[in-house]
């Protein structure tokens, strides 16, 4: 134990805990607010993608496959070191969140669509033949059920997202990566302060995975009845 710690003990470990903590606080503040923009958006595009206007389509795809296809790090490191050179400053905290919501948003277009087109081409027949508007057709029949379908791969991609913010580090955000950094440059011991940041990560995202599983069996057990 000694020498996987390189000479670090507990109570050193344990001087280090409240700036960790400090840190993840950060991680999952940006989680949520990357979750709570990011997936409306991606319903948004799940359903402009589909549209009969050509131009909202076109321009869905395209900001669909930017999202999609540039990666988190870039979109980063755009809007906080690329955007200034255009006078518009923004803050770490800011451009992490536009940068994975974008990201989020793209993601979750694509499984969300993929859980509305997995809805029986019945359920909209039927609704139909109850005279229901297509609106109402999609908010209480069409929706409801491609939810549930994708529930599952939203809640595992929710997983990814957290991880993800710890690429923010790179774009000077005070979370949990960039203090186990600061921590590994001021004491010299870089391998105790990222096992245990790898540690704590693991402590949050493997439980959580487990619940993903869990929840997909129920969904999927719940789609055979």
């Amino acid at each position: 134990m000694i020498k996987l710690w390189m000479g670090t003990d507990w109570a050193t470990i344990n001087s280090w805990l409240p700036q960790l903590w400090d840190g993840l606080v950060v991680n999952l503040q940006l989680t949520a607010i990357t979750l709570a923009l990011g997936v409306p958006l991606g319903l948004i595009w799940a359903v402009t993608v589909r549209s009969r206007v050509r131009g909202l389509r076109y321009l869905t795809l395209f900001l669909v496959e930017v999202g999609r296809g540039a990666p988190a790090l870039v979109l980063l490191q755009f809007f906080y070191a690329g955007l200034p050179q255009s006078g518009l400053v923004l803050s770490s905290m800011t451009s992490a969140i536009i940068g994975l919501a974008w990201s989020t948003g793209a993601y979750t277009s694509e499984i969300i669509r993929g859980g509305l087109e997995a809805v029986p081409a019945g359920q909209g027949e039927a609704s139909q033949a109850l005279n229901l508007s297509d609106w109402d057709t999609f908010r209480y029949v069409i929706l409801p059920q491609g939810f549930w379908v994708a529930l599952p791969a939203l809640l595992g991609f929710a997983v990814l997202v957290f991880q993800g913010t710890s690429l923010c580090f790179a774009i000077a955000l005070p979370e949990i990566m960039a203090q186990a950094t600061d921590i590994g440059a001021t004491t010299f011991r870089n391998f105790a302060a990222y096992a245990l940041t790898g540690g704590i990560f693991a402590a949050i995202c493997i439980p959580a995975s487990l619940l993903v599983g869990w929840i997909e069996h129920k969904v999927a057990a719940r789609s055979r009845r």
